[in-house]
């Protein structure tokens, strides 16, 4: 089995090779008129695509008329962008070929925007095969010579602010506007319609006990002890269907959870998610669905600082809580417990 090791010497051997075989590109400082038209490779995880909303909202605020185009590398990333008003066309790059073929590599666009600042194989690949007159991404010795521009920006920017910085590249003269991520208007089951219905407005706390990745799950016990902790306050669990017992498990027992209907796509989390009083959740797709209605948010992070610093919350009320460890089962009860009380204070 390759090591994490083996596949970085194997992109970056592999982006050598695309830049020795592709004809490469004059570089330019802007583009010499407004784009009519925009391909922007989608990265595959649902909060790189909300971090990437704002991008998507100043385009069509700034260029009324363009058309933006995305292509992405996975199902749920189509589907997020397919529901996108914004959006003239999602092409899926591994499925649906004929379509793609047909919607994207016959066409040449006037913008191409690789948001990725490390050389990833299917980005760069899409990077060179697609036509495009002006084409943007981020600096890394490995980008040289495929793209007209290249952002140079500090590794740990915010991924929102690396996304935004296109605008800077299009006019240099350009301020960075701020807007907001959202979520695609998606469809809402009557079940979660009739749970909605019946929620009051700023009256629950939300704990989320999924997490995408290795190190970003609580225990049982211990979300528990902090409902315990808090016997005035009303929750309301979230998790992914594979963790749906332990969401039921922490329901059952306590009197003070309420409990919620499955969801069945991110938008109708994110309309609970607006109407709580905050948030608490480890790094996930929920930290930045909060931020699409500016929930109050306490974040509990892993050790590592790209973890925080690229894909940190945006809610104005926020409390980042951070291990000392790669996982965040090693944060102490008793920290939890003091940032959701002064949250609480904050609050009232």
């Amino acid at each position: 089995m390759k090591s994490k090791k083996d596949h970085i010497a194997f992109r970056k051997n592999f982006a050598g090779g695309i830049q020795f075989v592709a004809k490469r590109r004059k570089k330019a400082s802007a583009l010499q008129r407004d784009p009519k038209s925009i391909v922007i490779l989608a990265r595959e995880c649902y909060g790189d695509c909300i971090l990437l909303t704002p991008l998507i909202g100043s385009l069509r605020s700034e260029y009324p008329e363009i058309s933006i185009y995305i292509v992405a590398f996975s199902q749920i990333i189509f589907n997020f962008f397919s529901a996108d008003p914004n959006i003239a066309g999602v092409y899926h790059a591994k499925r649906n070929m004929h379509r793609y073929v047909k919607g994207i590599l016959l066409k040449k666009f006037d913008l191409l925007f690789n948001p990725k600042d490390h050389p990833s194989t299917h980005f760069l690949i899409q990077s060179v095969v697609i036509r495009a007159r002006h084409k943007v991404g981020h600096f890394n010795p490995n980008h040289e010579g495929l793209f007209d521009h290249l952002i140079a920006l500090d590794p740990n920017t915010h991924e929102s602010a690396k996304n935004l910085a296109l605008l800077s590249a299009l006019d240099g003269n350009r301020v960075q506007l701020q807007c907001k991520p959202y979520l695609p208007p998606m469809p809402i089951s009557p079940e979660v319609t009739s749970f909605l219905n019946r929620l009051p407005q700023g009256k629950f706390l939300g704990i989320n006990i999924s997490a995408g990745h290795i190190g970003g799950h609580r225990t049982i016990l211990q979300w528990s002890e902090l409902i315990l902790s808090f016997p005035l306050e009303s929750f309301i669990i979230f998790s992914t269907p594979g963790d749906l017992e332990k969401k039921q498990a922490l329901e059952r027992p306590h009197s003070n959870v309420l409990k919620s209907p499955s969801t069945s796509n991110i938008y109708e989390v994110g309309e609970i998610v607006k109407k709580l009083k905050l948030l608490i959740t480890p790094d996930t797709s929920l930290v930045h669905i909060a931020a699409c209605s500016d929930t109050p948010i306490i974040a509990l992070y892993r050790k590592f600082l790209a973890d925080r610093t690229q894909f940190g919350p945006l809610s104005t009320r926020q409390e980042v809580i951070v291990s000392p460890t790669n996982d965040i089962i090693d944060i102490k009860p008793s920290e939890v417990s003091s940032a959701l009380h002064e949250m609480l204070k904050q609050l009232s």
